[in-house]
């Protein structure tokens, strides 16, 4: 980040709904644990993680605000993450 970069006012109600989704999230997906859902169990709960993990990335962390090859850097990281996950869930499924 460069030193004369400034970032925009936020709000603090922006931060409390933020936190209020996170709380409802981490509800969810330790809710979504006591539900027979089979092998989709561990699918949901992932995708839950992988969003409360990009509300803390964009709003807490500042990416929105950042420039755009961070965000690319971002998207590879996760891209790579998912092709990993696929792989995973492959591999599990073939057993």
């Amino acid at each position: 980040m460069n030193s004369n970069h400034s970032l925009p006012r936020i709000r603090y109600s922006t931060y409390l709904w933020v936190l209020a989704v996170l709380l409802a999230l981490t509800l969810i997906s330790v809710l979504i644990t006591y539900m027979d859902l089979g092998r989709f169990t561990i699918l949901g709960a992932l995708s839950i993680a992988t969003g409360k993990s990009f509300l803390v990335l964009w709003h807490y962390m500042h990416l929105k605000h950042e420039n755009r090859f961070y965000l690319a850097m971002i998207a590879l990281v996760l891209l790579v993450f998912v092709a990993v996950l696929v792989f995973t869930f492959l591999d599990y499924g073939l057993k």
